[in-house]
């Protein structure tokens, strides 16, 4: 969703035209715009989940404002939503979830099972994705990801349009994720097939 300009072959052409050497990392005319699901950015102290849509689904060679480059101020002009919609449960209010030690309700010093589900609006496989879920397994116990409390009572735990709406609203974050699409999009991006990246 970043579409990078430092991919070196994009659709099988080469990315030659006006290759920088010098910038690091080097970067050439062209970007690559994709839609991406991070499933768990993560360390031992914090944890987020993020769709990031495109208003167009698979891999997109780009070039100018389709890139929605943030160091030309073009971020929002691009088919991708760079920002994203996280859940991280520290900025959502709750600084005692996830962390090392035993004053967190997940422990990560401790071995775990990170689940995330998603969800569709009509419970079926060919549904619209309307919710992705998260939770946790550690020592034999079920934890519920937590709620999102600095956006008030029944704010939710999961991420929904709904809820990305109103964390966007409240930190004063413009809707990038609603305008290139927001849930039922990332979830045509899904079925469309995406590649799984470990980092």
């Amino acid at each position: 969703a970043q579409c990078p300009h430092d991919i070196k072959n994009i659709k099988g052409e080469a990315n030659l035209l006006k290759w920088n050497n010098t910038r690091v990392p080097p970067v050439g005319h062209f970007g690559a715009c994709c839609p991406e699901m991070d499933i768990w950015e993560a360390n031992s102290r914090a944890t987020a989940y993020t769709p990031h849509p495109c208003s167009e689904l698979g891999l997109t060679r780009c070039e100018g404002l389709v890139c929605g480059d943030r160091d030309k101020g073009e971020g929002y002009s691009g088919i991708c939503d760079k920002e994203g919609c996280d859940f991280n449960s520290y900025r959502n209010g709750v600084k005692s979830f996830y962390g090392e030690g035993a004053n967190f309700a997940v422990d990560t010093s401790k071995p775990m099972t990170v689940v995330t589900q998603f969800l569709t609006h009509d419970g079926t496989d060919t549904g619209d994705l309307s919710e992705v879920k998260r939770f946790y397994m550690q020592d034999g116990k079920v934890i519920e990801n937590s709620e999102a409390t600095i956006l008030g009572p029944n704010a939710g735990n999961s991420i929904t349009d709904e809820f990305c709406s109103n964390q966007k609203a409240k930190f004063g974050d413009r809707n990038d994720f609603a305008a290139k699409g927001a849930m039922k999009q990332m979830g045509e991006a899904l079925d469309h097939g995406m590649v799984l990246v470990l980092s």
